[in-house]
């Protein structure tokens, strides 16, 4: 998506809130749920994924982009001694979605590879009150004219209007509802990865997709304004810049510009820690900056676990 955000927003009928949700920042500033006591650890993650995990003098990205994640979802799983029902989750790797739409007279459809997908035996609860959802109607979604917003999308022939929430999932399985969604954008490569624009877009894309997806096969596909909205968050990151997302399906009804719109909030561009020194900086044979130095951000690794804690506590 060239445009990035913008032509997702228009694709999916959303309005963008800028910023984390009250019931995630929430979670952020509650003190009861100890993430301050957690950041120590998610320093020595940071450490061990950019300073210890290889013999190289610098590791690439494709390395630890990936270890580093792990390492932030296993200190997410120890909250599970405090928040037993955090154990009711699972993580899905190489899961396909298909979502299939109509915007204005075009038929359009998401499908492909949703990133690393966490699902939960319970949905997160709505973050929008319906308040809210009502007063989305007087939102003015942007268009590109004279551009047609579906300047850049890949045309097909579609035989088959899908909406499939995973195909790695069958019938009766128990973890039945998208909770996150994890995109490592990790190529080596600058030029192999998306940029941080187009990153947000496909995130939103693909969350709209799972919720579209999860909401057709609990409502049916008759378009419609939803009693129970769908929420689904998405993470990505490149193994240091993080961007968050939260987004809540409010309608299935999105033919025409008017009526309910979906809400999506999005934090963007969140530095988990400043350049990573891996080897010391010299200068006049004198040590400058010595190795191992980096400048940790806590309040982005709070925003991580705060989206990981949310809908359970």
């Amino acid at each position: 998506l060239f445009p990035g955000v913008r032509q997702a927003q228009w694709l999916t009928k959303t309005k963008l809130v800028e910023g984390l949700p009250p019931a995630v920042q929430g979670i952020m500033d509650n003190p009861a749920h100890g993430l301050r006591e957690l950041e120590e650890r998610a320093k020595h993650a940071v450490s061990h994924a950019r300073l210890w995990d290889t013999a190289e003098a610098a590791p690439r990205r494709e390395q630890y982009c990936p270890v580093l994640f792990e390492n932030l979802m296993h200190i997410c799983r120890l909250m599970s001694g405090k928040y037993p029902s955090l154990t009711k989750r699972m993580l899905a790797r190489n899961c396909r979605i298909a979502a299939t739409w109509e915007r204005e007279s075009i038929l359009l459809q998401v499908r492909g590879l949703s990133g690393i997908l966490m699902n939960s035996m319970t949905p997160i609860p709505p973050v929008a009150s319906k308040e809210e959802i009502l007063a989305t109607k007087e939102h003015v979604l942007e268009t590109f004219y004279p551009i047609a917003p579906t300047i850049d999308l890949q045309e097909v022939n579609v035989y088959k209007e899908l909406n499939d929430t995973g195909q790695c999932f069958g019938d009766g399985y128990p973890y039945s509802h998208p909770h996150t969604l994890f995109f490592l954008e990790s190529a080596n490569v600058r030029t192999d990865r998306f940029r941080p624009e187009q990153l947000r877009a496909k995130m939103l894309m693909f969350a709209f997709g799972n919720a579209l997806a999860k909401a057709k096969a609990l409502h049916g596909n008759d378009p419609k304004v939803l009693e129970q909205p769908v929420v689904v968050q998405s993470v990505g990151t490149d193994g240091q810049l993080f961007q968050f997302m939260v987004f809540q399906l409010n309608t299935t009804d999105l033919v025409s510009n008017d009526g309910v719109k979906n809400l999506v909030w999005i934090d963007s561009d969140q530095s988990l820690y400043e350049k990573a020194q891996c080897v010391p900086e010299v200068k006049k044979r004198v040590v400058t900056k010595p190795a191992g130095i980096f400048g940790f951000q806590p309040d982005t690794f709070k925003k991580f676990l705060a989206l990981y804690l949310h809908g359970t506590v």
